[in-house]
């Protein structure tokens, strides 16, 4: 999802960093495809999954012939993004051979100098950090692995530059929670949980919010408010960096559509709910993009707290 927001709004975002994620379209539309060669995440088909075996190149025209109808931005605007990918050597849900494609798609847009790519930490399926978690191998709930590795501070610090020591006491800032249906009716029919997060540092808090620079956090699946409360948004390693570095993180949530459709409560890069599901217009692409502009500025700021964008 993080790499299907990135694309599809690339003159808003300045880069992403990516966890365990395939190349934009992966799936393009196919349940199979998105089990088979983006992921091995079926029991009823062999696994697919080999170099180059997203079909980088149709990927990379579907993304051009979107830009060209106005379905998503101009690809142009991510020659200027910087990009951190980090894939487990262990991984057995996403092998690395897909994010090795995801690094040869980004490569046809971006310089290799603005894109780094991790790829030998012994880690699981999992977000890795270096304080809170499973063994790094574990593969099951709640996908946060303790791998010695700061995943969030690293990836912070490839997007956004030098930044302040991590806060390694209590979090001072604020966790809110807020209502997802205005920006997504009936959210739960399409995927996405009632609530959804945002940590707020002090800094950034009321009327102080000048310069600070808002994250988005996209959760993985089964990473959702139902399977594992609010771990991930508390247990990432997000909200440490950004009391000390005036950032704020959006936390939106998906969430399961029984029994077929997305028992995992994954975001939909597959169109379990939307076949619009990898351009702007998308039901969960636009609604998350209505809380970037809250948070921003660009809509009117009646929810929460208003942040001037920088």
């Amino acid at each position: 999802m993080a790499v299907q927001f990135e694309v599809a709004f690339s003159q808003t975002v300045r880069g992403a960093g990516v966890i365990a994620g395939g190349p934009y379209f992966c799936s393009q539309g196919s349940v199979f495809t998105a089990t088979t060669s983006c992921s091995c995440t079926t029991e009823l088909f062999t696994c697919r999954v080999r170099p180059g075996g997203t079909r980088i190149d149709d990927l990379i025209a579907f993304t051009d012939w979107f830009a060209g109808a106005g379905s998503i931005d101009p690809t142009a605007a991510l020659a200027g993004h910087h990009v951190w990918m980090l894939s487990g050597s262990a991984d057995s849900v996403v092998p690395q051979p897909v994010m090795t494609d995801l690094y040869f798609y980004y490569r046809h847009y971006i310089d290799a100098d603005h894109i780094s790519y991790t790829r030998t930490l012994p880690a699981e399926h999992a977000m890795p950090t270096d304080q809170y978690g499973s063994s790094c191998n574990t593969l099951g709930s709640p996908y946060i692995n303790n791998c010695g590795y700061d995943a969030a501070g690293e990836l912070l610090r490839w997007l956004y530059g030098p930044l302040s020591p991590r806060n390694n006491a209590a979090p001072g800032g604020r966790l809110i929670a807020f209502d997802q249906s205005e920006f997504l009716s009936l959210p739960g029919w399409h995927g996405m949980a009632g609530t959804g997060y945002l940590y707020v540092p002090k800094a950034c808090d009321g009327n102080s919010g000048a310069g600070c620079r808002l994250h988005v956090a996209f959760h993985g699946c089964l990473q959702d408010l139902d399977n594992i409360g609010p771990t991930f948004v508390e247990h990432a390693g997000y909200n440490a960096w950004a009391d000390s570095n005036k950032l704020v993180i959006l936390y939106p949530q998906a969430s399961a559509i029984y029994p077929y459709t997305n028992p995992n409560a994954c975001w939909d890069w597959f169109a379990y709910d939307d076949p619009r599901y990898a351009l702007q217009s998308g039901r969960q692409m636009a609604a998350v993009k209505h809380m970037v502009d809250r948070l921003t500025g660009v809509a009117p700021a009646t929810l929460l707290v208003r942040l001037r964008a920088r």
